[in-house]
Parts: structure tokens; sequence; C-alpha cells
């Protein structure tokens, strides 16, 4: 008789079990508890059949395996020195911030802070990084960070046509100075929004063509470094508003772009020790003038008060702002590079003001050395002035000082047929400046003694140098030794829940978990030292990861093709309905602009589509939550003539799979308009459903959502699009790297051709570990586990929209309405009494106003899950106790909630209700107590007295002390 085999050798699913929660058995019995016979009787009554598919992906691999396939890939990538600049520029990580920020789960898996007094840690990182921006800058407010230089500068254009009230033109200007891919992203953004775009030499253009706003690089795209200040002078005296995009390390050098008059003051902090990672993702940085701040994109750490009267950090004004202003929002971007933009703090503060001012003398002085060394062997810059970058007229010798330049393994920027230009940075070295010389001229250097020694002049004119007037703060004069930025770094860490600690259950943000393994390749060089305009045979490896990873993506959401350049959600939306767009525009219909859009849906949705230059029509939703069918087929009929498409997000916002998905895209289609499937919920169709297979034309995909890019504590994000066929040819391509396959000219949404590059083997890593039966299977569970949450949950809280089956999909929502109409306790004071247990709160408000919005993901455990669940049904017999006069109304533990350390411990007790029940309501606290650092933050107060920059030192001390 055949024995069976001890184990399955060819069973590869093992790290399945290890991002999924519940075991099988606990899945059984999970669906038992709801009522179902097994888990997949609950999918077949919760997904409507008229959308099922199956999927077709390879089987899981295991880690070991994958981790050996991602280097294999990795190894296809050349690493050469680069000196391409442009804006990106090789840097030295400090090991201190790279081990314990970038690849430390208590910073990458924290979400967006919203709820402040879970976020105070990186809120003061933000802070911190708002403060270096303004100092080196020389503006008076910084928001925290932008997606990049492209974006931050295509803001700042709508900002100027904004504020400017004295010259109403519709006419930007662009100097012809400034790097290719801005211009580019700029142009796309203008022209969708009927922006007249006027490129060429500043000065000229200011005298003869009327203008809202100018853009001017500083030091230029060529390396040149003149005084801004007269252009600037001369455009303010046409009621000419002006940006600068410039260099943070330049600026350490340089006159500061707000005192010689700039209005707005953009670019990126990448090489504040950010890895270059084949375009991202990076920090861009966006200040600007105090009277502007209404008006600022992006977000604002600002200072307030908490409950206690004691400091506290919150997001100001823009807290959810597309939310609230929808189309008329000042701009669509819904992340930000929270994580980045840290990293960068922490370097200012590690190196200090006189520690940055060192890397740029030495880089600037190397620039010096090659600058002398070219001019002796009859090379002269063009460019008379420089921080860093050469440019170089090398006539017919073009070809073959690149062949020598490769075969040193380096990587210097080609302009034109005759001109190449070289950007030095801190990890240059002198013997990196003799092989240029030696690239250049075709013979050995001087040795290094003599090149040093042979520096004729500086590059920088002696009426634009810069005293070391910026980074006074203590923050950036204290942190030198690595230990204490080490336990700087700790203490902010400790200040924060983040899912190293516990879930996050944020409904519509899905927060699970970012597996080590999946995170590993981001840090080795072969992703991370990539220049974004490195030469294509240089890139093999990630060229080969983007083909793989766009076949995975493929087939999970049922597209022909996917472009990976939009770097967040929101610039995904934008993306596509530029595509729609451009479709629309090759068929003769230039007059279909009208976007439908159902009133549950993201703010961003209609954000993204007046960026798109669209009109959005609001269709109704029923008592359900669905779309109300009658209302749109009205409304697509009332615009067949000019109908460009719809956003809906599927499942619903709402948190139901809407039977009526198939027949919504048909209509639509009916009527001349595409189908734009929001893909912020992803996670409960990857393998049982597809939308490019049920009647969509273009969705994007939350990469840091159901694909395991962490969120980094407000981003990075990442936003790729799939598209139907129809819509490929005009995805979006790059100026200075063109996208393969698709014609030059095509809109340019980021600044890098595949945006944040170094994290999709994140990505990848996920899908090959997970396998398409993995895949499926943590979709089941997803839905299983909100399903649990809400079963376990209704005799307690009204669970506001379910299914035709009385289900939920991956999502539920806690209507607290006619809670606080019975008891006066808010959604918010649930939100903050579950931090007091060590929860983050779930989405609070939206989509529905006065609501809870709860999304568990299927990599929480049922011990997590009944963890939550239990904390919430205590905190609902903690609001029993308010209605029937138990507790107080305006003292009890939810309206005071949370609690801090300082307060439980305190001599005067002065509430209704025992210390004990505000610290510990359940015994499990005992064991691992969370201590929020501030009382309830005052959101009121930050608004009306803001303030963005870093407080004086003695603040932090005393609330460092009384922690």
């Amino acid at each position: 008789m055949k024995r069976a085999p001890l184990f399955d050798l060819e069973n590869h699913a093992e790290f399945v079990q290890r991002h999924i929660g519940p075991t099988p058995k606990q899945q059984q019995e999970m669906a038992q508890t709801i009522g179902y016979e097994s888990m997949d009787a609950l999918i077949d009554d919760t997904v409507p059949d008229s959308i099922r598919r199956t999927m077709d992906l390879p089987s899981a691999q295991t880690e070991q395996a994958v981790i050996a396939r991602l280097r294999e890939i990795a190894s296809k990538n050349v690493v050469n020195r680069s000196f391409i600049g442009t804006g990106y520029h090789n840097t030295y990580t400090p090991q201190v911030i790279q081990r314990n920020v970038l690849e430390n789960p208590g910073w990458y898996t924290a979400y967006t802070p919203y709820q402040p007094e879970i976020s105070q840690g990186r809120l003061e990182a933000l802070l911190t990084y708002q403060q270096m921006v303004m100092d080196l800058t020389g503006m008076e407010l910084a928001n925290a960070s932008m997606l990049d230089e492209g974006t931050a500068a295509a803001e700042a254009m709508t900002l100027l046509q904004r504020v400017n009230k004295k010259n109403r033109s519709n006419t930007f200007l662009i100097a012809d100075n400034c790097h290719p891919q801005t211009i580019a992203v700029i142009q796309t953004r203008a022209e969708a929004l009927g922006i007249d775009v006027q490129i060429g030499d500043p000065a000229a253009l200011l005298a003869d063509t009327e203008a809202f706003g100018l853009l001017v690089q500083y030091p230029g795209t060529d390396g040149a470094v003149t005084d801004i200040a007269p252009m600037i002078e001369q455009a303010h005296s046409r009621n000419t508003l002006v940006t600068i995009a410039t260099d943070l390390l330049a600026l350490t050098l340089l006159p500061a772009p707000g005192a010689l008059g700039a209005d707005v003051v953009v670019g990126n902090s990448q090489r504040f020790g950010v890895p270059m990672g084949f375009g991202g993702p990076h920090a861009a940085f966006f200040a600007t003038r105090d009277a502007y701040k209404r008006s600022t994109p992006g977000r604002i750490i600002g200072v307030s008060v908490d409950r206690a009267g004691n400091q506290a950090l919150r997001m100001a004004m823009q807290t959810r702002e597309q939310h609230i202003r929808r189309e008329k929002a000042t701009s669509n971007i819904c992340t930000a590079q929270a994580l980045l933009a840290i990293m960068a703090a922490f370097y200012a503060m590690y190196h200090g003001p006189q520690g940055l001012r060192r890397i740029a003398e030495r880089t600037h002085t190397l620039t010096n050395v090659l600058a002398s060394a070219l001019t002796d062997a009859g090379l002269a810059p063009d460019n008379s002035s420089w921080f860093d970058t050469l440019t170089i007229s090398v006539g017919t010798r073009q070809a073959e000082i690149i062949a020598r330049a490769l075969e040193l393994g380096m990587n210097l920027r080609i302009l034109g047929d005759d001109k190449l230009s070289v950007a030095l940075d801190e990890t240059t070295s002198i013997a990196d400046v003799r092989d240029l010389v030696a690239a250049f001229t075709g013979s050995d250097a001087a040795d290094a003694a003599a090149l040093e020694t042979s520096c004729a002049h500086s590059g920088i004119p002696d009426a634009s140098a810069r005293d070391v007037d910026y980074l006074q703060h203590p923050l950036f004069n204290e942190y030198h030794s690595e230990t204490e930025m080490l336990r700087y770094m700790r203490r902010l860490e400790s200040k924060d829940i983040a899912l190293n600690r516990a879930m996050i259950p944020l409904g519509s943000c899905t927060m699970k978990l970012n597996a080590t393994t999946e995170m590993l390749a981001v840090t080795w060089p072969e992703f991370g030292a990539l220049h974004p305009f490195a030469p294509v045979d240089q890139t093999q490896g990630y060229r080969e990861l983007l083909a793989e990873l766009d076949t995975m993506l493929l087939e999970c959401t049922g597209y022909d093709a996917i472009s990976m350049q939009p770097n967040a959600g929101s610039q995904g939306e934008y993306a596509g309905l530029l595509a729609i767009r451009r479709y629309h525009e090759s068929r003769g219909d230039h007059q279909r602009n009208v976007c439908l859009i159902p009133s549950s849906a993201h703010g961003t949705n209609p954000a993204s589509a007046a960026l798109a230059g669209m009109k959005v029509v609001i269709v109704e939703c029923d008592n359900l939550g669905n779309v109300d069918m009658a209302d749109l087929t009205a409304k697509a009929e009332r615009h067949t003539d000019d109908l460009a498409a719809i956003m809906v997000t599927y499942p619903s916002t709402h948190g139901v799979f809407e039977e009526s998905i198939v027949e919504l895209c048909e209509i639509i289609h009916s009527h001349g308009g595409q189908v734009y499937v929001d893909g912020a919920n992803l996670n409960a169709l990857v393998g049982l459903a597809a939308p490019g297979k049920f009647g969509a034309d273009v969705s994007h995909l939350n990469l840091h959502k159901t694909f395991c890019i962490p969120h980094g504590g407000g981003g990075p994000g990442m936003g790729p699009i799939g598209v139907g066929k129809h819509l490929q040819p005009f995805l979006p391509t790059n100026p200075v790297a063109p996208v393969p396959g698709l014609p030059e000219t095509n809109d340019v949404v980021s600044a890098t051709p595949y945006g944040s590059a170094s994290i999709l083997p994140i990505s990848w890593a996920y899908i090959a570990l997970m396998g398409g039966e993995g895949l499926t299977q943590a979709t089941k569970v997803a839905i299983l586990s909100a399903n649990y949450i809400a079963y376990r949950l209704q005799d307690h809280f009204p669970i506001l929209y379910t299914g035709t089956s009385g289900r939920v999909a991956h999502e539920c929502i806690i209507d607290m309405r006619p809670i606080k109409e019975a008891s006066g306790i808010t959604e918010e004071d649930v939100a903050k009494r579950l931090i007091d247990y060590g929860f983050h709160a779930p989405t609070m408000s939206f989509p529905v106003a006065g609501t809870l919005m709860v999304e568990p993901t299927e990599s929480e455990s049922l011990a997590e899950l009944d963890r939550f669940c239990d904390a919430l049904i205590t905190i609902r017999e903690e609001i029993r106790a308010v209605e029937d006069g138990r507790l107080s109304s305006d003292s009890n533990p939810l309206a005071n909630a949370p609690h801090t350390v300082n307060e439980v411990t305190a001599s005067d007790w002065p509430h209704a209700y025992t210390r004990e029940q505000a610290a510990y309501p359940v015994t499990s606290l005992r064991m691992d107590k969370y201590w929020p650092p501030v009382n309830r933050v005052d959101n009121v107060y930050g608004d009306r007295n803001l303030f963005c920059a870093c407080p004086a030192i003695d603040s932090w001390r005393e609330e460092t002390e009384e922690a």
C-alpha cells in the first residue's frame, strides 16, 4: 500500500498564514458565529454572482525563494556613480536613521496623524521638517511635505492664481532654466485647467507678457547661480507673483529666496539622507507667505493645546480638506511623504547647521576643483557661477566622453547633441573628480594634491554668500551624537500608535501587515541608489520587476495596461481622468467634460475631477447607501452629449457590494461615458472580482492599501492606474526618460516615469509570497473579519449599511447619531476613549457624519478582533451609564478621554469616576498599557491661532520631564 507523504513538498503557502491573522479553524468558527457553515458560504451570500471571477496567478513562493528572486532581479541593475543631478543626488543616509526610522515598523506602519493624541511623535518630527524648510528658504510658512518637486511646482502655480488679486491674467511663465520634468508636470496641470503657459528667458517674458505667476529654478538646471532679486523685483512691479524652485543644500550657502522676495519656494528634500530610489519616494517641500496659509495645499502641522492646557500638535486647517470642500478644494492631495520628510528632518538635526554647511562647502569646493581642471583643459563650463553643477559644451566629443565615463562607472547628464552636465554631491570624492577629468579630457588628471591646490575661484559670487543664519533652534543643535539622536527618535516613536503596537481599524484605509520580507529590498543599493534618469541598460532589473508587477496587477484587476507613474492615490485618480479626457478628445468629443460622482465618494474624487478640467455632477445615494439608480439614469440621460465619466468606489464607500454595479457601467457606456472605479476598496475584490471584467475602464490601485506598501505615518503612497486597452495610448510618460510604447507628447503627472519606484518591490514581494490562492484567501478573510465585527457589535451599536443579504463588505459603519441623541456622547468621544484602550480610532465621520467606519483587514488575529470588539462593547456600557445617570453627562470617561499618565497620577483627581476606570477599564490593560502623551487636543484653538514652527525648546524640555 502506498504511504501518504508526511507533508506536501510543493506547498509553499506557509507565508499566507503568517499574513492572515485568523487560523483556518478560527475562520470556520467565525463564519459559524455569524450563521454560516463556512467562510465560502458567507462570501457566496455577500459578493454578487454577476461580478464573480477566478484569478490565475502562480502559487505562493517561500520567503527564501522571494528574497533570492529579488536578489537576482536587483543584480541586473547597474549602480554607477551618478552625476546626473536634475534634482536627484546621491546621499548618505545616516545608519542611525536608516535602521531606526526607515526600517523600523514603529515609524513606517503608522497611519496619517488624523488622531493627533496618538501621533505626537511623528507630528513633532514633521513640525521640525517645516521649521527646517522655513529656515533654509526664508519663508514664513511651510507645509509638511509634497509628493515631488514637479507636483509642488504645479501646486504653486495654482496657488498663485488663487491669491493674486492684482493680476487676473490666465498666463503662467516658466523660466527655461527649470528642470524639464518640472516643466512637463506643470504643462499637463495647466492645460487641463485652461492656464496658458509660456517658457523662456524670465526677463524677456516679464517685459512682454501679462502673467499672474512665474517659476524660476535657483540654481538653474544647468547649474548657474544668478542673483534672482532683480528678477523678483521686476515681476512684482508687474503684479506677477514668483515661485522659486530650489535646492535645500545649496541654500546653506546661497541667500534664502524668501529674503530676496519670493512668494513661494518649492523643491525636493531628497538629498537630505533619502536614497534616490529610481525616482522616489522623496519628500518635496512647499513654503510660502503667512498671508497665503488658507490657500496652501497639503498638510500643515500646527501647535495647539490639549484639554489640560498643555502644548499639543495637530494637523491644522487641511485635516480633511477634500472631504469638506470637495471640487472646490485647493488640491486633490490626500497623502504626503511623511516618512521621507521625517528622515530629512532627522538628517538636518543629526548634522546641524554647521554639519550641513560643511557638506555643502565640501561639495562646492570639489565642484570648484573640477571647474578649474576642466578650464585648464580647454573645457571651461558654460555657467560662470555654480553651486554643485557644471554644464560644458563639448561639441563632437560628446559621444567619446560619455563612453569614457561609462567605462569608468560614471553617469553624466546628456544635454542635446553637444553638451554634458555634471552634478556633484556629498558622496563625491577627489578621486571621483580625477575620474571626471579623465573622462572629459581622455588623459589622466593631476594627482589629488595638485587638483586641490589648482582651484582658481569659487563658483558662488561674493554677493551671493550666506551666513549660517538658519537652523538655530536647539532641536538642530543638541542631537549630533548617535546616542542622543537614537534616544530622541525612540522617545518620539513611543508617543505613537503604529501597527507594531495594535490594530488600526480605519475604514477605507486598509491597515494590514507590512511583512518584513516585503520590506527588505527597499534599502538594497541596487534598488535605492539608482537615479531615475539612469541609462536604460543600467536599469534592466527594475524593468524586469516592473514588467512582472504589471502582469500580477493586471491579473488582479482584469485590465489591459498599467501605469506606475502616479505616486499617490490622488495622483492615480488625476492620471486616470486625464486618460479619459484624452480618449474623448481623440474621438473629437471635446465637449465631454461632465463627471458624475456619488454623494458618498471620497473627497479626493471631486477634487481630482476638478483638476482634470471636469465639471462635477453629484449622484444621490438611496437609504441603503447604494447609488440611486433612478437619479443616475436621469443624470446620464441629461448629460448624454457631454458625459465624460463616472467615478464610483466599489465596494461602495459605505462598505457594501452594490448589486447594480454592472448595470451602472452599462448605463454610463450607453451614454458615451467612461467608468472610473476608485481602487480604495480593492482589498474586498482581489481574487473574487475584477473591475476590468465587470465593466470599468480605469482604476487607480492603492498599493499602500491592498498591496502592502506601508502608510509611513502619512505617506508614501503609490497609486498606479490600470486601464482598458482603449485607454492605454493615453497613459502618462516623462520628457527625460520616456515610457516605452507611449507617445512622447503624452501627459506627465509625476516628476519621474515610474513614480516612487523603490517601494514597488514591496508589492511584488507580497503578491509572490501570497500567490493567487493566498490573495483570494486574504480577500475572503477581510470580508469575514468585517462581518464578524459587525455581528459582535450589532446588539450594542446600529450598523448603518448592509447589502441585500444583510452583510457588509470589508468594512462596517457604526452609526453614533441615535446614541448621541440619547446620551450626548459623540463619535469623537468614542474615538478618543478607544485610545485609553490602546487602539487607534476607526475612520470618524466619513462617509457619513456622526459615524465610525471600521475596517479590520485580513491580518488581524481573532484575539485582536475580539479585544477591539470587547473595548467597544465596554465603551457602550459606559455610554449606557451616562444615559441612565450612573455617570455624569459632563464628567465621564468618554467626554474626558484620552487620559494621560500625568493626569491619572496627579494628586488632584476632579472627576466623578475613578482613576481605575479612566486608565484600566479592562483588566488586560494592566499587562500592556499605551499612555497617550497629551489629553484631547483643541482643534479650534489650533486653527484660530495657527503656529506652525517649532516652539521654544523649553516647552519641549518641560513636556519631556513631565512624561
